[in-house]
């Protein structure tokens, strides 16, 4: 009974410290307190706590119609696989941010809340107003819900530290902390601006038959969501829980693991909620390991979009069985704001594979705190843009290297590594991407310690690549919002020949999947930049597998789906696709038709069809 007493107060006490931003101890070291008190005490009323346990009581208590309840957990892939089971489902970022829950009646914002204890949240409608990622109206009618996470990105966190200083303020030492801070303060609510809401979640009396359809409904609403991806096998799942290590380590906001949901919302009906958890969603997070440790020195090296990122070299440390020596340090913004430098002791996290990062400053050393002022590859002088450090020098020799290095791994040459590229490059046999599809067998047999057999395989490889299938090529073009998922997606919108990707327009890539019109500039933007680059490789002899396109009525049609089909929606989106049409995935009025079994079922796609005299069609007339 003392040890169950003991781990109930120190659980009471760390969750009150976390939503109050001033964590002591990692997720991670929580999470073990409430499994150990799992186990000896399964029915423990801490247990069911969610939110802050600290006061919500006040003028400013307001319950939710709907608890905001709490996610389950696992650290094993095993256990998600489990809890999976052959259903489809919707993985999402897990921000590290404060939940939010936003009221709309009769299309206007009326109120703003935090999660508070699950029950009852705070009345933090004055803040969210002055955040522009927060709309004031919607066209949803009605009595609608939408809840999402309050966060702060990188760029934002570095310009609100310099505000927040020059008038008189603490700086701020990370950014969960400060959300939770700025939005608890009664002065300088003017400082919400640099916080931003993402929504995840949609509650209205019209109850959407997917979860894919409320982010879908969301998108339309002009609400920012995080990138969201179906998952529906054990492969998908495992690359969708490498890319977000990545995104650990590169992102530019903070996130702590992947929220999982059932897409069928029946199932959510179905299933229900405990107490404490809704039973259709897992969150998987990463195993953290922190340690001490000294920067002994502070290299900067060069992307291929001329990005200068720091990485400090440190004393060797053993972290989650590896023997660490090198730590990002993520972006000059980082470096700048903890005045990071040669002798600094510094606390440093690994989470499973992900490459170790900086943490927090525990000591500063009293050495002059440096930043470069010339490109370390090209020696050019440098540009500082907020938190970022760019060379603008498009010959830049480590920027070349970097896109060539990344279209290599991407479209699969396998053979070729950085050093032996960094050889050809010294050599001069590789001055850009398409040098490499000139290269002869002799030219190999001219590099250090290359032989006949390795030669063949080298060009062998090379050729290879070139028969790789378009979203392949496209992802491995180093496109800005190009990631394998997105390419995919574009794609299978009908997008699927060079012709019809130049040809894209920010109007017709809005209307994909996960792209909002901002996304949509970028994306077009940089892919324009590589066209020249895309003309010579065809003429070298990259081919795409041909599309066979029968000539129909559906040739160049857009055509948006809703309701249930009595075919896989896979397999009439292939059919639409053979026939020259494009899917995509809202009504606008550049779509030429809505495809529905139920065109009078009132939903707000067969709606807007109907106002905009676009054509409703059924399975059979398609």
């Amino acid at each position: 009974m003392k040890e169950i007493k003991k781990l109930e107060e120190l659980i009471k006490y760390h969750k009150a410290l976390y939503y109050q931003g001033r964590p002591e101890i990692s997720d991670f070291d929580f999470d073990k307190l409430e499994e150990k008190l799992k186990n000896v005490s399964p029915n423990s009323s801490v247990l069911k706590i969610i939110g802050s346990v600290e006061k919500t009581i006040g003028s400013n208590k307001i319950k939710h119609e709907t608890k905001m309840l709490s996610l389950a957990k696992t650290y094993k892939i095993e256990e998600l696989l489990k809890w999976k089971g052959d259903e489809n489902i919707i993985s999402t970022r897990k921000i590290d941010g404060i939940s939010c829950s936003l009221i709309y009646d009769e299309k206007r914002l009326r109120l703003a809340k935090t999660r508070g204890d699950g029950s009852f949240g705070e009345n933090i409608t004055v803040k969210v107003q002055w955040m522009e990622s927060v709309p004031s109206s919607i066209n949803l009618k009605g009595r609608s819900e939408v809840r999402g996470e309050l966060f702060i990105r990188d760029e934002m966190f570095f310009e609100l530290c310099k505000e927040m200083e020059s008038i008189g303020l603490e700086k701020p030492t990370s950014q969960r902390n400060i959300v939770a801070g700025l939005i608890s303060r009664k002065e300088n609510v003017e400082l919400c601006r640099y916080i931003e809401f993402m929504a995840f979640d949609l509650i209205e009396d019209q109850i959407s038959k997917s979860e894919t359809d409320k982010f879908k409904k969301l998108t339309k609403e002009t609400f920012e969501i995080p990138d969201f991806e179906m998952i529906k096998n054990e492969k998908m799942l495992q690359a969708c829980i490498e890319s977000t290590q990545i995104f650990i380590s590169e992102g530019d906001y903070q996130i702590d693991g992947i929220v999982f949901t059932y897409d069928n919302t029946l199932l959510h009906e179905e299933l229900g909620s405990t107490a404490h958890h809704p039973r259709f969603k897992m969150a998987f997070k990463f195993e953290g390991t922190t340690k001490k440790t000294i920067i002994e020195d502070i290299h900067w090296s060069v992307s291929r979009n001329g990005i200068l990122t720091p990485v400090a070299f440190v004393k060797e440390v053993e972290l989650s069985g590896a023997m660490i020596t090198r730590v990002t340090l993520h972006n000059y913004g980082i470096v700048k704001q903890n005045n990071l430098k040669k002798g600094d002791e510094i606390e440093i996290v690994r989470s499973g594979e992900v490459i170790p990062k900086f943490l927090h400053v525990v000591k500063a050393s009293k050495n002059k705190f440096t930043i470069p002022k010339y490109c370390p590859s090209c020696e050019k002088k440098i540009i500082i843009e907020n938190i970022r450090i760019f060379c603008r020098n498009k010959n830049c020799p480590d920027q070349k290297k970097e896109a060539i290095l990344n279209f290599i791994k991407k479209i699969g040459i396998d053979d070729l590594s950085s050093k032996r590229l960094e050889e050809m490059m010294r050599v001069g046999l590789v001055k850009d991407l398409v040098d490499l599809y000139r290269l002869e067998r002799e030219d190999f047999l001219s590099l250090d310690k290359v032989k006949d057999k390795l030669a063949d395989k080298f060009v062998e490889t090379i050729e290879a690549s070139k028969n790789a299938d378009i979203t392949t090529f496209l992802s491995a073009l180093g496109i800005n919002g190009g990631a394998y998922n997105k390419c995919d997606k574009i794609v299978k919108a009908g997008f699927n020949t060079v012709p019809r990707l130049k040809n894209l327009t920010i109007e017709s890539l809005s209307e994909v999947d996960s792209f909002a019109e901002k996304s949509s500039r970028e994306f077009i933007c940089s892919f324009k930049e590589k066209i020249p680059i895309v003309d010579k490789l065809l003429k070298l002899g990259f081919e795409f597998e041909k599309i066979e396109v029968i000539e129909s009525e559906l040739s160049g049609k857009k055509i948006c789906i809703t309701g249930a089909l009595t075919e896989k929606r896979s397999i009439v989106e292939a059919k639409i696709r053979a026939a020259g049409g494009a899917i995509v995935a809202s009504v606008s009025k550049n779509t030429d038709l809505l495809l529905t079994n139920d065109a009078d079922s009132g939903s707000s796609k067969a709606k807007k069809a109907k106002d905009l005299g676009i054509p409703i069609i059924g399975e059979s007339d398609l």
